[in-house]
């Protein structure tokens, strides 16, 4: 069989993650309008029939590549950089509704010292007029010299199939890295907080999403049959911002949790009963220990 790994880099919110979640045709990766939602590198794995003896094509996600403000940032952004080595393909991800700006000048720039095939993905062609398409290919093709440049859109799926058809076409001969039924290298731990993170992400504004960690401290069966018990722990950096993820007689903190115990329950193919907590850890993001204990 053919078998190899292939990383999506890009700029924040360009679309990464709902690329993932289309190739492996399940959510693997959680996605939000907020930038910065990736935290870690996700790897979501498609197993693919071949004449030749199948094909399994081990997809990393990696955070957005920004300019770091805190110490998660920069441990982001290495995340990002690192998952370049030791990859037989990087998809170079632009959002083909927006200028094309410094941030993907900035990566392309690092790609060009990468000598791994690499292919130009331009999203979101579903929001662009056909008479801004050309344009904005022209521009991805000046940022460097890419093996191809595929036009999709992650959200509908459009074109998806042909980009999977360029990368499996790039993999070398290879075992068979995951077994066929696993999709993801998550534990399930890790994907219900970050299911739970997701869900107090598009509750939150401003500044508070980026202020969010969450962590599962306990998942198991409950008490009544076909129930699994979790509980979690939402982390936050301020006392201000304690309050604003309960809410008013926990009002937000009771929509995340029925938003949450909903993909749960599909996720884990059970009934859940979800309790969640709100704690301070301050400055989490700047404190190499803290950053550790919620795990990056």
């Amino acid at each position: 069989m053919r078998s190899g790994f292939c990383a999506i880099v890009g700029r924040p919110n360009v679309g990464k993650s709902t690329l993932l979640n289309a190739i492996v045709g399940q959510k693997v990766a959680i996605t939000t309008p907020v930038p910065q939602t990736t935290r870690h590198a996700i790897r979501g794995v498609l197993h693919r029939p071949d004449p030749t003896g199948g094909v399994q094509i081990v997809f990393v996600d990696t955070p957005g590549l920004h300019k770091p403000k805190t110490l998660l940032g920069s441990r982001l952004n290495d995340v990002a950089r690192g998952s370049l080595s030791d990859v037989d393909v990087i998809v170079f991800m632009v959002d083909g509704s927006a200028e094309i700006g410094r941030g993907d000048a900035y990566i392309a720039g690092l790609l060009k010292a990468v000598d791994t095939p690499t292919i130009a993905v331009v999203n979101k062609i579903d929001r662009i007029a056909k008479t801004r398409q050309l344009p904005q290919l022209a521009r991805v093709a000046e940022l460097g010299e890419w093996d191809e440049i595929v036009p999709l859109s992650a959200a509908t799926s459009d074109r998806v199939s042909t980009l999977v058809d360029l990368i499996a076409a790039r993999m070398p001969e290879g075992p068979a890295y995951f077994p066929q039924e696993q999709v993801s290298d998550q534990t399930t731990e890790q994907l219900v907080a970050e299911i739970i993170r997701e869900k107090a992400i598009t509750a939150m504004r401003e500044e508070v999403p980026h202020s969010i960690a969450v962590v599962t401290d306990d998942l198991g069966p409950g008490e009544a049959q076909d129930v699994t018990a979790i509980a979690a722990t939402l982390y936050v950096e301020r006392d201000s911002q304690k309050g604003i993820v309960i809410g008013k007689g926990g009002a937000v903190l009771r929509d995340i949790g029925t938003r949450a115990r909903q993909e749960l329950q599909v996720l884990l193919g059970t009934r859940v009963f979800l309790d969640l907590r709100v704690k301070l850890s301050k400055e989490w993001q700047r404190d190499p220990k803290k950053l550790e204990r919620l795990g990056y």
